[in-house]
């Protein structure tokens, strides 16, 4: 649950016996009766928030809420927009691929590392195939061989079935 969209008792909602009131400036004020905290608050035209309802007495603090709350928002969107989400992106071929594929495979794998992005290499074995993984395998080797200088190996080459997978991670950008 996310901080913004905490559900915070405010203001009447507080029907605690005592509770332990924190003023706007961060001094403790002491332990009161939530009719006393809440006429402190509105002396001074803010709000009543009970900040931690866990702990004996429950804990409040005098602060604006509708600013609280935006700028909590706002902090969420920042870190938010911060994030570099890691995307896999795939590239299949199969062992008889010709030079030309390849290097229309290579460059985009390349893209996709230098973009930021893990990248799978799958190989692809149909029907007689399979009695030459040793084919695929020297493909995936080749493939890491020429992205060695943009990316590091984080599995290597694997038979799973009818294919065979690397994964490529990008190398850490200096």
């Amino acid at each position: 649950m996310s901080i913004s969209n905490a559900a915070y008792q405010i203001n009447e909602e507080i029907r605690d016996k005592e509770i332990r009131l924190i003023g706007d400036d961060g001094a403790q004020l002491g332990i009161m009766s939530p009719a006393a905290a809440l006429e402190i608050a509105f002396e001074k035209n803010l709000d009543l928030v009970k900040i931690a309802p866990g702990s004996e007495p429950p804990v409040c603090k005098i602060m604006d809420y509708g600013k609280y709350r935006f700028e909590q928002s706002k902090r969420e969107k920042e870190t938010k927009k911060n994030q570099k989400i890691v995307e896999i992106k795939e590239i299949r071929m199969s062992p008889g691929i010709g030079l030309n594929d390849f290097n229309v495979k290579l460059k985009n794998g390349q893209k996709f590392l230098t973009d930021g992005d893990r990248l799978k290499v799958t190989v692809r074995f149909r029907g007689r195939e399979m009695t030459h993984t040793e084919i695929g395998t020297e493909l995936l080797n080749r493939f890491a061989d020429a992205c060695k200088d943009i990316a590091v190996i984080s599995k290597p080459a694997k038979l799973d079935g009818r294919h065979m997978t690397m994964f490529l991670n990008p190398k850490a950008a200096k």
